[in-house]
């Protein structure tokens, strides 16, 4: 945060900013120290967050409202961990599938929950998981 202050990079000081607004929200709403995994859980909202508000401002027209929440987004990117790769996400699938069992739609939150034990520490799409995990067990 010095640093984007010092060099004046405002865009980079609002995002950040937020990002610390955020944790230490959640800190105080929670009254208790935040582990790394609940911090993840949380700048991973605040991702989701600008990419739908970038979405939604796009469809109304508002390009320089969607321009800087995609900007703003990119920041807080590069402050996360590395996204897990196609490849990981297939062996993560494939290996809960074996460990479960399962075959059956209707018990794909099992299966879910198995896949995204075998991602922790990597940042992982939610929606594009479940859409993979469900044409598995199609």
């Amino acid at each position: 945060m010095v640093e984007a202050m010092k060099a004046r990079q405002e865009l980079r000081l609002g995002a950040i900013r937020m990002l610390k607004a955020a944790l230490m929200k959640h800190k105080v709403d929670t009254m208790k120290e935040l582990d790394e995994a609940e911090e993840m859980k949380v700048l991973n909202s605040i991702i989701k967050q600008r990419k739908e508000s970038a979405d939604i401002f796009r469809k109304n027209g508002r390009d320089a409202q969607a321009d800087q929440e995609e900007a703003e987004l990119k920041i807080m990117e590069s402050y996360m961990p590395a996204g897990a790769s196609e490849d990981e996400i297939e062996a993560a699938i494939a290996a809960a599938l074996a460990e479960t069992g399962i075959t059956s739609v209707k018990q794909m939150g099992v299966v879910m929950k198995a896949t995204q034990a075998k991602l922790v520490g990597k940042r992982v799409d939610g929606k594009a998981l479940s859409d993979k995990v469900r044409s598995k067990l199609s």
